[in-house]
């Protein structure tokens, strides 16, 4: 599905933002209930409990990276073709989401839990890094970007909260002590998570290929050495660091990663607060963290206020509540008033506010850095921005999980008591305050200089549109010198310093350059056909050495009919796509085969 004559509507935008479910509500559980799962049900040490935690996601932050290549070069890939280059993830997806059902089973070892969390975190990062770039890939519209980004932060909210309230419902029901509880949560979340990505596979659409796509697609396969293997690998890592040289995206990476996982932070340590410095049960621990249900009509208004003020006020009013809250819960903790409950509730409402608004707006600018980058390399790498969004969350939350682990371990706490220490109650309420406010202190001032928003954008995408229209660097307006500089961080000389379009024979369709890649590539490559023809419905193909030849691939190559040796040929039956496949085959080889 592509995404000609195609809108944005509510219900598309819905449908998109199911995957969110997964990606807001089951890191939320396990932000907010796993180390405490660990310690209390499953025997683990608050070091063990954290390291899984840790270890998993430093696993998962490289494969991240490698995820981003691999989905921005799927559209090479037969599967890609024919399922899409981001979508296709969607699809399997789906059905590995049963894994996380697996995370909750009790009388497990240590090697049991981890292998199993691994595996989760990676899926999910499977999934979830090829579905964050599909705004970009539907639409370049601000507003309609920020339609599909609210309805996604709107179902993520939804799914903070029933991964709040259902846990709160399954605890009371079995009782505190029960673990059977965690167990059928996680069963009930993990067929949720599965329904919901396969809607979001079924209505989403990615771009039609760019011309640089179709450039690379008319380039035959050929074997490489070790060395080129080598420079390869050399030129993705460059790739990845060329990220960094954006001066939008390097702001919004900073701002991202401290704001989430400061949050983070604070979700991994509120059970053990509110349990053993506030002395409440479990619960109603549940039922404060539960108000995230304000965090639905809290995205609507975001989803307004974000075309009217920008995201850089968004992150002020967002930080400036959460930090305010933070201060309030440590001053329960120190007075313990007698109004302590529905002081927590209030707080943990207003504190729901800025949270909501923290996960709403990162995730509202990250459709428009591609953008950005587009103007400096001009080539679309969704896939490598959001792997290295990944990979950096992932590495600073792994290590901060870790720390968590560590210091609580240091602070006295010790595994599987309804009481601790005094030293070990401190220790939480600290970190609890410490952790998670100086982090998100740290992601105010970066917002406070970020510049970004609906109307640079849109100056920054005239001015895109007005260079690949043959525009002449010359002419550009100071205004538009300016704001291409300061997002970038480059200056405006060294901006689309390539030429972008690239000319291809009449008459050559893009289906026909795929189709024609394929039989090179099944072939031997362009270096193995010392002569080729067409009768009127099959491709006659003589080859140098006939083993190269993969009949059985080539059989079940789209638009292709039978594929067979015959003598000294080789037949590949097209029936009346014949001659648009020759004209395909022949550009290619008259391009990359100057032996011919």
């Amino acid at each position: 599905m592509t995404a000609k004559n195609r809108k944005i509507t509510i219900p598309i935008g819905i449908g998109y933002g199911l995957t969110d479910l997964m990606g807001g509500g089951a890191f939320t559980i396990i932000g907010a209930w796993m180390l405490f799962f660990y310690t209390t049900y499953a025997g683990l040490t608050p070091v063990q409990a954290a390291s899984i935690v840790g270890i998993a996601r430093i696993v998962d932050a490289v494969v991240s990276l490698a995820i981003g290549s691999i989905s921005d070069n799927f559209f090479k890939n037969s599967l890609g073709k024919r399922f899409g280059r981001r979508r296709f993830f969607l699809l399997i997806g789906s059905p590995l989401m049963l894994v996380y059902a697996l995370l909750w089973l009790t009388g497990m070892s240590y090697w049991y839990y981890l292998t199993c969390y691994l595996a989760f975190e990676i899926i999910a990062a499977m999934v979830l890094i090829p579905w964050e770039t599909l705004p970009s890939e539907m639409t370049t519209d601000f507003n309609s970007r920020t339609k599909l980004s609210t309805c996604r932060m709107f179902i993520s909210s939804t799914g903070v909260f029933l991964a709040t309230f259902v846990p709160s419902i399954l605890i009371r029901y079995f009782g505190e002590n029960n673990a059977y509880a965690y167990t059928l949560n996680g069963t009930i979340f993990a067929v949720l998570f599965a329904i919901c990505l396969f809607i979001s596979y079924k209505v989403t659409w990615e771009r039609d290929l760019t011309a640089k796509m179709k450039e690379e697609l008319l380039q035959a396969e050929v074997p490489q050495s070790f060395a080129q293997r080598c420079s390869s690998i050399v030129y993705i890592a460059q790739e990845y660091w060329s990220t960094l040289k954006v001066k939008a995206f390097r702001q919004h990476l900073l701002i991202y990663i401290c704001s989430f996982t400061g949050k983070d932070v604070f979700n991994t340590i509120f059970i053990f607060f509110a349990v053993f410095c506030l002395d409440l049960p479990s619960a109603n621990a549940a039922d404060i963290l539960s108000l995230s249900l304000i965090g639905i009509p809290t995205t609507i208004a975001g989803g307004f206020l974000m075309i009217k003020f920008g995201p850089r006020n968004l992150f002020k009013i967002s930080y400036i509540t959460m930090i305010a809250c933070l201060f309030g819960f440590f001053a329960v903790y120190l007075y313990d008033p007698a109004s302590k409950l529905a002081i927590l509730y209030a707080l943990g409402f207003f504190y729901q506010i800025g949270r909501q608004l923290l996960e709403f707006t990162p995730w509202n600018v990250f459709p428009f850095i591609p953008d950005v980058d587009e103007i400096i390399s001009q080539k679309r790498r969704e896939g490598l921005f959001a792997a290295v969004m990944t990979f950096a969350r992932k590495t600073t939350v792994a290590i901060a999980t870790i720390i968590v682990g560590f210091v609580m371990q240091e602070g006295g706490f010790v595994k599987g008591q309804l009481v601790q220490s005094p030293e070990a109650i401190h220790t939480i309420a600290n970190t609890l305050l410490i952790g998670t406010a100086g982090l998100i202190g740290i992601a105010l001032y970066f917002a406070w200089h970020f510049k970004l928003n609906k109307q640079t954008h849109a100056v920054l995408i005239q001015e895109i549109d007005r260079l690949k229209a043959g525009g002449s660097k010359a002419d550009v307006s100071i205004e538009a010198r300016a704001i291409t500089e300061e997002l970038t961080g480059y200056k405006y000389e060294e901006l689309w310093s390539q030429p972008n379009e690239v000319e291809y024979p009449q008459g050559v369709e893009a289906d026909q350059l795929v189709l024609a890649n394929a039989i090179l590539k099944n072939v031997g490559g362009a270096y193995n056909i010392d002569y080729y023809t067409y009768c009127a419905t099959r491709l006659r193909i003589t080859l140098s050495d006939n083993t190269a030849a993969n009949c059985e691939v080539l059989k079940n190559l789209d638009g292709v009919k039978d594929a067979v040796i015959v003598g000294e040929q080789l037949q590949v039956a097209l029936e009346k796509k014949v001659n648009r496949a020759y004209n395909a085959l022949q550009s290619v080889i008259g391009i990359k085969n100057k032996k011919k």
